[in-house]
C-alpha cells in the first residue's frame, strides 16, 4: 500500500500536459508511446506503485493477462482502493482503462472493484473499456479452481481459487464464453447452461445456474449501457494510430508465466513480454520499453522451488526450521511487510536473485529494472546476491541465463554468493541516487553489471514519493 499525491493538479487532470516526445531508449518508461511495466520474479514485485507513478503520463492503461489473481492497493487523497482485476489508471480522470483478450473476466468482481471508486468520488462511467474477445470467469471456475487444489494435498500448487486457471482451461478446450456473447442474451444463456453443465458433470458439483444468471444479466445490462464492450484490437490500435499513450500493466510476473516460469508452480496465462502482443492485439515491434520490477530480494507465494530462500516453516517457508539465514528471511518478512494482498498468505523470503534476473531479462529484453524495497535491507551486516546456479554434485556452473526446466532439475542446483556489505543505514528520507550511502549504490551498481540491465527506478520507502530515479 501506498500514498499518491492529490488527483487535484492540472498536470494528472489536463490530457494536454502529457509529453508527446517519444523516445526508443526510454528508460524512464514516461516517453514511450507503448510502456510496459511487468514482474520480473514471483510477483508481489511492487508494480501497482510503478504503475501509478507511469499512469499520469498515458492515456490508456491496460491489462493483458491474468484475472482479479493480481492485488495492490492505492491511497487516493487518504481514501484506500484495492485493485485485483482493474487496471490503476482508474484513478488518474484522463485516462482510458483497458482489459484486453488476454484476460479473463470475473464480472461481479469487476463491478466490486468500481464501487467503492465511484463512492469515492472517483467517476469511472465510459472510462472502462473490455474486449470482446476476452474470456468469462464464472462461479463454478472458482468452485473447481478449489476442488483441484484440495485434490492435490500437499503437493498444491498454492493457487489463489479465484478460478483463474480453469476458466483459462476452458478457453483452451474451445468451450469458453467470450464476453462479445453477452450483447446476444439468448445465444450467451445456451452457451452458459452447457458450459455449467459440462462442469457438474465433470467434478460432481452443484452450481447455482439461475443465480448466477440472474446477476449477469443486471451485469451485462450496466456494461452495455456505459458501452464498455469493444472490438478490442480495433480499440487499441485505433488509440495507437491517434497518438495516444498506452500503459500496458503486467499482472503476476515472470516466474510464474505458463510457459517460462517454475511449471507447474506457475500462473495459467502468458505473463512476460510476448504476452502483451497477444493479450492486447498489438504488434510487438510497436512497444518502446519494457520496465522490469523486482525486489531488492527475492519473495515468492505459495509453493514451488525458490533457490535462494531463507524462510522456514515458521514464516511459511520450506527450509527446515531454524536453519542457518533464517533468521535473516524473518527479518526480510517482518520489515518488508510480506504478507499477499490478494491471498494473506505470508511470502517466502530470500536474497536477490541473479541468475533468476538474467533469464527474466532475456525473455522481456528490459528497457530498465526498478529495483524497490531496498529499505528493507537498511539493518543487514551485509547483503548476499545469488550471481549463478551450480550443480550440488558435480559443481557445474550453469551458462548464464539459463534456467532448469523441471522441478527435478532446478532442486539439483544451488546458488552461487558474492557477499557485499551492508549499509546499516536508514535510508527512507534519500531523495537522489548521490544520497544513498556508497554501499546501497554499489549494490545498485553490481545488480546492474550482472543482469546487464539498467536501473531506472529505486523504492526507498512504502509512499509513491518515496521513489530514486537513476539515469535520467
Amino acid at each position: 500500500m501506498f500514498s499518491r499525491l492529490s488527483l487535484r493538479t492540472a498536470a494528472h487532470t489536463s490530457r494536454a500536459s502529457i509529453s508527446r516526445s517519444f523516445s526508443t531508449t526510454d528508460i524512464s518508461g514516461k516517453n514511450s508511446k507503448v510502456c510496459a511495466v511487468l514482474g520480473a520474479q514471483w510477483g508481489d514485485e511492487g508494480k501497482g506503485k510503478l504503475a501509478d507513478v507511469l499512469a499520469a503520463e498515458y492515456d490508456i492503461v491496460a491489462r493483458f493477462n491474468g484475472g482479479d489473481n493480481a492485488g495492490h492497493t492505492l491511497v487516493v487523497d487518504g481514501k484506500k482502493y484495492a485493485f485485483h482485476l482493474l487496471p490503476c489508471g482508474l484513478v488518474y480522470p484522463h485516462t482510458t482503462n483497458f482489459l484486453g483478450n488476454g484476460v479473463v473476466v470475473n464480472v461481479k468482481s469487476l463491478f466490486a472493484e468500481l464501487a467503492p471508486l465511484n463512492e469515492g468520488g472517483i467517476c469511472t462511467k465510459g472510462r472502462l473499456k473490455v474486449s470482446n474477445r476476452a474470456h468469462l470467469l464464472f462461479d463454478f471456475h472458482q468452485l473447481v479452481d478449489g476442488i483441484q487444489e484440495e485434490k492435490r494435498g500437499k503437493g498444491g500448487i498454492g493457487t489463489t481459487k479465484k478460478g483463474i486457471g480453469p476458466a483459462y482451461t476452458s478457453k483452451a478446450t474451445r468451450n469458453g464464453i467470450r464476453v462479445a456473447q453477452l450483447k446476444d442474451w439468448d445465444s450467451f444463456e445456451k452457451s452458459y447452461r452447457a458450459l455449467a453443465e459440462a462442469h457438474e458433470t465433470m467434478y460432481q458439483v452443484q452450481v447455482d445456474k439461475e443465480g448466477e444468471l440472474e446477476r449477469l444479466k443486471e451485469y451485462r445490462a450496466r456494461m452495455l449501457e456505459d458501452d464498455m464492450i469493444v472490438d478490442g484490437v480495433h480499440f487499441i490500435n485505433e488509440a495507437y494510430s491517434q497518438g495516444k499513450k498506452i500503459l500496458a500493466e503486467g499482472a503476476n510476473a515472470c516466474m510464474l508465466d505458463i510457459d517460462y516460469g517454475t511449471y507447474p508452480y506457475v500462473t495459467s496465462s502468458s505473463t512476460t513480454n510476448g504476452g502483451i502482443g497477444t493479450g492486447l492485439g498489438i504488434a510487438p515491434q510497436k512497444i518502446e520499453s519494457v520496465i522490469g520490477v523486482v525486489k531488492a530480494y527475492t519473495t515468492r507465494v505459495g509453493s514451488g522451488p525458490f533457490p535462494t530462500e531463507l524462510t522456514d516453516d515458521l514464516c511459511g517457508g520450506d527450509l527446515p526450521r531454524g536453519a542457518p539465514g533464517t533468521e535473516i528471511g524473518r527479518h526480510l518478512q517482518e520489515v518488508g511487510a510480506e504478507i499477499g494482498v490478494t491471498t494473506g498468505r505470508k511470502r517466502r523470503c530470500g536474497w536477490f536473485d541473479a541468475a533468476l534476473m538474467k533469464y527474466s531479462h532475456m525473455i522481456n529484453g528490459y528497457t530498465s529494472m526498478n529495483i524497490t524495497k531496498l529499505d528493507v535491507l537498511d539493518d543487514l551486516d551485509e547483503v548476499k546476491i545469488a550471481v549463478a546456479y551450480k550443480n550440488k554434485e558435480t559443481g557445474e556452473v550453469l551458462p548464464d541465463g539459463s534456467m532448469p526446466a523441471t522441478l527435478e532439475e532446478l532442486s539439483a542446483v544451488e546458488p552461487v554468493y558474492e557477499t557485499l556489505p551492508g549499509w546499516k543505514t536508514d535510508i527512507t528520507n534519500a531523495s537522489s541516487f548521490s544520497e544513498l550511502p556508497i554501499q546501497a549504490q554499489n549494490y545498485i551498481n553490481r545488480i546492474e553489471e550482472l543482469v546487464s540491465c539498467k536501473v531506472s527506478y529505486i523504492g526507498v520507502g512504502a509512499k509513491r514519493e518515496q521513489m530514486v530515479t537513476k539515469g535520467f
